[in-house]
């Protein structure tokens, strides 16, 4: 396509014309999943009604099927572990997701039922129905974790069997939540008082968690006992000490302190020069440490009776003797004292990780966790040192051990952009979102607005983070946010081998604004983008509208439209260096403009022939070869195109998109199809890449949070289907489904990125499968599964039958006998004395190992022939005379004596016969003398053979030595010799070894 002036034909208006009978589209019916969406004939509905109806009553609203990849509420409360440390759990909104320490896998999660949304709140079945905002485990049983939501329910989960307990309503929105063993049965929490003064709106109390007499069988109960302690501010911390002796309440410029041994006497106020916003106690002593908006830490030493009693005063606020410690050049988010109570954690805005040394005021940093820092909590796993993890504002968690101070893994799904407001989303920029066949992921901005990430749908698992323009990670040094660079636009080729970014920072005073248009190649076998071309304003020092690939994977070929009024097309060209090496890089092709318009929308025919681009109020096909432009399209229904659009697979059909109005045009007949035009805004259009349809999305952003979307198809106006979602969209892109039925290729299926940054999968038809722990599952017991090896176990080894964690131990069934391998049971044989265990209990299987039953005399020909066959050397020749007149001759080797089952009962009876339950004597001295390498029996009898090596005077027990030792007698699998009996000689091969003396 060479670089042209564009011709400006003469504008075609348009013909009214109405669609034949036959071009309507037959009416479907279509099946959607149990609770989602259900479809509708819209040709029946209309004749439900008396007389004509309006097109926006032919069809109910209903709401499209959606599914959530990722949560957009980033919690500020800190992770809680299991007591070994094994899970750990995380607040996502009405849910609680259950994580593994170790993998960082979702492996259940407490939420409402599928009915939640019409069941009652107090269904014993149903979770929290609005935000969770503490959880804490229970004191007196760690296997059951207690939460608090806004929706003013506590409830007790048994999170092992994923089971809801237990129920209590409080009616008032609860902020924070804790307990402590020293309370059974008791809870302190902060609940919120509707229509109170802005001085007090909070109040704490102490519920009971038993139920009242009137309420105890009921599905939802009310608590037996509510004792109010104090009224506060809008609190943000609640803890219990240590000792259990002192409630304190963070809020406001105050902290409350109250004696839990006198709660009716209410807190005690001391005042704090700013705002409050953390709160933690020390692990062992009595005192605690709060964060404020300046970034200041105190630590206050007020928690003792003597102060309490001299502030006791009602309504006098004091000031407390503190600790300053100061670095956070923002507000402090987060804290956390270690284990042994030793250093103090503390992180914020800054992404910073300071660590103080509380004896010496010294501070260590781990800077650079990648994103803002919300909430700290420490973790002494079972087998691993202390571990610190942190819970950041990209909705991701990173782990530090203690030790080395280094980030040693981190737990992301899709990573949020952490500079956007919590909860919300700049909406003044676009949002990017591409699709990537090859990995069959999604491209969508990372936590850091400079960067991408990618993401599996179908492995819900973030695969890649791409930093498109590199820069700093700097916070705010005054109010005012450093502007940093977007990543505006990102397309993708349909070969997977391309993609192209735009970003842009804008400019000020002190420099101009930076535009790049970047191509990246993909790399299967690493898996990641490399930059092969960057662009430099590509429209100049305007910004760039849209950036579109070719849809023919053999033509890599990318259009651009900027508001300089020019659409450019960009190729690639190859060189070859004076190695015969070849090198591709992209550069500019092609450049149009029409009548002084401002382009601002482009999209490729389906075959890619035809280029179609917005041009204000006309909308212009070129030809993709040569640039020339063939027609220009105008209606006065529509006299601001924002985009236009191919319907359908044979790009007959273009619908114009304004503000309000929709134009279908019938390229070959040049006329308009149907105009529809819409009272509310419409959001966005995306044609159906199979269908001869298009979905409108209509918007409106006010306090109704609705989305509406209307199905057109291009033979008539009217819309065959209306669905509803509960969001507004920032972007919307189709999602290619493989593997689809014949009988679902007229259904859509799109992703979108909503204002609440949450990514969802919509449309009629939902193709990513369900998360396996999107809900409540079962947890093996932490107790059942592998254990570190103790302290006694590293000393003296492990033992196949004293180690609960052997793999082999754990597969063998309690009813079942286990069969030794000889070389197994020589193993064992020889560990230990004292981790042996008595011989009765392992005496028939050991047996079994060394002494095989004889087989038939058949098989045993068989086995022996076969023996000899696999020991003939195959390089040697041997001549064989075989006729078939002989019969074959088997030659047996001479067989050894085999003990059978009635001797070997024989001699166990034998052994039980002939016990000895006396002492053993003291061989090491007979009347006073020691003796030294010979065993002397008390009636002064030596043996002529010495004795084999003793452990401890006790004899280790051998399966030969049983065999032929008859007179003498086993108890707890030690040997014992009877008194006056003669000593039997060592065992063939065995050492001898010099005995104890």
């Amino acid at each position: 396509m060479a670089a042209t002036k564009a011709k400006h034909p003469a504008s075609r208006q348009p013909r009214d014309t109405h669609p034949s009978p036959g071009h309507l589209s037959s009416p479907k019916i279509v099946k959607s999943k149990k609770g989602k969406s259900k479809e509708e004939d819209a040709t029946s509905v209309a004749q439900k009604g008396k007389g004509r109806k309006e097109p926006d009553e032919l069809t109910e609203h209903i709401t499209w099927s959606w599914t959530s990849l990722t949560d957009s509420w980033v919690s500020r409360q800190p992770p809680v572990f299991t007591k070994d440390g094994s899970y750990f759990f995380s607040i996502v909104g009405s849910s609680v997701k259950i994580y593994s320490s170790t993998t960082g896998q979702v492996v259940s999660t407490l939420s409402a039922s599928p009915s939640g949304s019409s069941a009652s709140k107090f269904s014993q079945g149903n979770g929290h129905t609005d935000s969770i905002t503490a959880a804490v485990l229970s004191p007196t049983n760690p296997f059951q974790l207690i939460t608090a939501s806004l929706d003013g329910c506590i409830k007790v989960w048994d999170f092992l069997e994923a089971d809801l307990l237990q129920t209590i309503d409080l009616a008032q929105p609860i902020l924070h939540l804790c307990a402590h063993q020293n309370f059974k049965d008791h809870v302190f929490v902060s609940v919120a008082r509707p229509g109170s003064s802005k001085e007090d709106n909070n109040a704490v109390l102490r519920v009971s968690l038993k139920p009242s007499a009137a309420t105890a069988g009921s599905a939802y109960q009310k608590s037996s006992e509510i004792l109010a302690v104090g009224k506060t501010r809008s609190t943000c911390g609640l803890a219990v000490s240590p000792s259990g002796q002192w409630l304190v309440a963070a809020a406001g410029h105050k902290a409350y302190v109250a004696q839990t041994s006198a709660l009716k006497s209410g807190f005690t106020k001391f005042v704090s020069p700013e705002a409050l916003t953390c709160l933690a106690f020390h692990p062992s002593e009595e005192y605690f440490a709060t964060g404020d908006v300046k970034g200041h830490i105190r630590l206050w030493y007020c928690l003792n009776e003597e102060i309490i009693r001299s502030h006791s005063a009602v309504g006098v606020e004091k000031k407390a003797q503190t600790t300053t410690l100061h670095w956070h050049a923002h507000a402090v988010s987060g804290l956390a004292f270690t284990v042994n109570g030793a250093y103090l954690l503390s992180g914020g805005e800054e992404s910073v990780l300071v660590i103080w040394q509380l004896h010496t005021g010294k501070k260590e940093f781990i800077p650079r966790v990648g994103s803002p820092i919300l909430s700290i909590a420490v973790c002494r796993a079972r087998d691993r040192e202390e571990e610190y993890i942190l819970g950041l504002a990209d909705a991701s968690f990173a782990v530090i051990d203690a030790g080395s101070l280094k980030i040693m893994r981190s737990f992301s799904r899709i990573k949020l952009d952490s500079t956007a407001p919590l909860g919300k989303h700049l909406t003044s920029f676009p949002v990017p979102l591409a699709y990537h066949g090859p990995t069959s992921s999604l491209v969508l901005p990372s936590s850091h607005p400079s960067s991408l990430q990618t993401y599996s749908p179908t492995q819900h698992k973030l695969l890649s983070e791409l930093e498109v323009s590199p820069s700093n990670r700097v916070s705010r040094r005054d109010e005012k946010s450093l502007e940093p660079s977007r990543v505006l636009r990102v397309a993708v080729a349909s070969s997977g081998e391309w993609m192209a970014t735009l970003d842009s920072r804008e400019g000020d005073d002190t420099f101009h604004r930076e535009i790049y248009l970047k191509l990246w190649q993909w790399n299967a076998r690493a898996g990641i983008w490399s930059l092969n071309t960057r662009i430099d304003r590509p429209h100049g020092d305007k910004q760039v509208s849209t950036v579109v690939f070719h849809p023919d994977r053999r033509r890599p070929l990318i259009v651009t439209t900027g508001e300089d009024g020019k659409v450019r097309g960009w190729g690639i060209r190859t060189t070859v260096d004076k190695n015969g090496g070849q090198e591709d890089f992209w550069v500019a092709r092609s450049a149009l403009d029409f009548r002084s318009e401002v382009p601002t929308h482009a999209s490729w025919s389906p075959d890619g022939s035809l280029l179609l681009v917005s041009f204000g109020s006309h909308v212009v096909l070129c030809d993709s070869i040569t640039g020339v432009i063939n027609t220009a399209l105008t209606s006065p229904q529509c006299k601001s195109a924002r985009s236009a659009h191919f319907v359908g697979t044979e790009g007959r059909y273009v619908a114009v998109v304004g503000s309000h109005d929709i134009v279908l045009w019938d390229l070959i007949s040049q006329t308009v199809r149907w105009h529809r035009r819409c009272s509310i805004a419409i959001s966005a259009v995306v044609p159906h890449p199979l269908d001869d349809s298009v979905a409108v999305f209509y918007s409106s952003w006010g306090a109704d949070l609705v989305t509406t979307v209307e199905v057109l198809s291009t033979s008539s106006e009217r819309p065959i289907r209306k669905r509803s979602l509960p969001f507004h969209l920032l972007t919307v892109s189709p999602y290619p489904v493989h593997h689809v039925s014949s009988s679902h290729k007229s259904l859509y299926a799109l992703v979108a990125i909503t204002s609440s940054w949450n990514v969802v999968l919509l449309g009629d038809y939902v193709a990513a499968g369900d998360e396996q722990a999107s809900c409540a599952q079962v947890i093996p017991d932490p107790a059942g599964s592998a254990r570190r090896p103790t302290l006694f176990q590293d000393i003296f080894g492990k033992s196949a039958f004293a180690d609960t964690s052997n793999p082999r131990s754990e597969q063998i069934p309690a009813t079942s006998s286990y069969s030794w391998d000889s070389k197994d049971a020589a193993a064992v044989l020889d560990g230990p004395a004292h981790l042996i265990p008595p011989i009765e209990s392992v005496f028939d299987s050991l047996m079994g190992s060394f002494l095989k039953p004889r087989l038939p005399c058949s098989q045993e020909a068989a086995h022996i022939a076969d023996e000899s066959d696999e020991g003939m050397d195959e390089d040697v020749d041997v001549d064989m005379d075989v006729t078939q007149d002989t019969a074959p001759v088997v030659i047996s080797r001479s067989s050894e004596r085999v003990v059978s089952v009635e001797e070997m009962d024989m001699f166990v009876e034998l052994f039980k016969q002939h016990a000895i339950n006396g002492h053993r004597p003291n061989i090491s001295q007979v009347n006073g003398k020691k003796t030294n390498g010979t065993q002397v029996h008390p009636n002064g009898y030596t043996p002529r053979h010495p004795v084999p090596a003793q452990t401890n005077g006790y004899h280790q027990l051998s399966p030969q030595s049983v065999l032929s030792t008859p007179a003498k007698s086993l108890k707890n699998g030690v040997l014992h010799q009877h008194s006056g009996s003669p000593v039997a000689p060592l065992t063939a091969g065995k050492k001898r070894k010099k005995s104890l003396g």
